[in-house]
């Protein structure tokens, strides 16, 4: 048996030790890709550990799920609870959190109906994603050639499992080319995203970014940023960008849970520099709040506690 990261991970209302978490093989799920998932993290704070946005994922867990006419058999209080209640028996401090909607063994096929809708959330430790070089230095990006898929083709709003395989390609393609992470183009040759996060650039003292017309999704730390910009009086704005924008950026940073907010030092060999000030003022407030120390924004988090 392999070893497992944490003891337990919670299926349709029990706790299963890790290794007896199984699915059947012909879920239709693992065939076409039909379900729907969330990125969380909790991190250390001086109450212990507290989830960051934790109402919003698992609110937009719901949404993704209805536009794929999933009927979630679990609330979202619900799937709070369970997701305190793991990292409780966990005893971890920080750590990742996965949700997962996805059909049961039921009916093969393109008609993914006759399937049960099942429910997990999975956690374990997990680090920087982008390394913490890049948090502190930035990352080289790529501009992909795969191009971002469009609202009418599968809907970008949703956290599907299927939209990801476009994200996969494109962050592959970019470490295959040495880069660190992708940004992708939408269709009409604009910027939409990085291959799981949103993009950021600044250029003249202002705060920009995609809107979600050009295909990208409503990040909840893209939120959290876009708050953080208003309160630190740093003039903002949801504008098409276009690929000679991001070589011209005077600064540029992704956001995301899993990379949460790393800047960006050139796209395409062409150089953007070392962090500049907004990023690092971005930055700077995004990790005070996740940590507890910005009280004005403790609404962002959910602390666990022991009980």
């Amino acid at each position: 048996m392999p070893i497992s990261p944490v003891d337990e991970i919670w299926m349709d209302g029990e706790f299963v030790p890790w290794n007896e978490a199984q699915i059947h093989v012909l879920t239709p799920t693992l065939h076409y890709g039909w379900g729907v998932f969330e990125g969380i993290r909790a991190y250390e704070t001086e109450e212990g550990a507290a989830v960051f946005m934790h109402r919003a994922h698992m609110e937009r867990l719901h949404r993704s799920a209805k536009i794929l006419q999933m009927d979630v058999p679990f609330s979202v209080d619900d799937l709070m609870q369970a997701a305190r209640e793991l990292i409780r028996r966990s005893r971890l401090l920080s750590c990742y959190i996965r949700p997962l909607v996805y059909l049961g063994y039921g009916e093969m096929g393109l008609n993914p109906m006759p399937s049960n809708v099942r429910v997990a959330i999975a956690i374990w430790p997990w680090g920087t994603y982008l390394g913490d070089e890049g948090l502190q230095h930035g990352v080289d990006a790529k501009v992909s050639s795969w191009v971002r898929i469009g609202a009418n083709m599968i809907p970008t709003g949703t956290k599907a499992c299927g939209v990801y395989i476009n994200s996969s390609l494109a962050k592959v393609e970019a470490l295959q080319a040495g880069y660190d992470e992708a940004i992708l183009l939408n269709e009409h040759g604009e910027v939409a995203e990085g291959s799981g996060e949103n993009v950021f650039i600044v250029r003249d003292g202002a705060l920009l970014t995609p809107p979600l017309a050009a295909g990208v999704l409503k990040g909840l730390t893209r939120e959290a940023v876009i708050e953080f910009a208003g309160d630190l009086g740093i003039p903002f704005a949801e504008t098409r960008l276009l690929r000679q924008d991001l070589y011209t950026a005077d600064e540029a940073f992704y956001t995301g849970t899993a990379a949460e907010v790393v800047p960006i030092r050139s796209v395409d060999g062409r150089e953007i520099g070392a962090p500049g000030l907004i990023t690092k003022r971005v930055q700077d407030t995004f990790f005070d709040t996740v940590a507890g120390r910005e009280p004005r924004y403790r609404h962002m988090l959910d602390v666990v506690g022991a009980g």
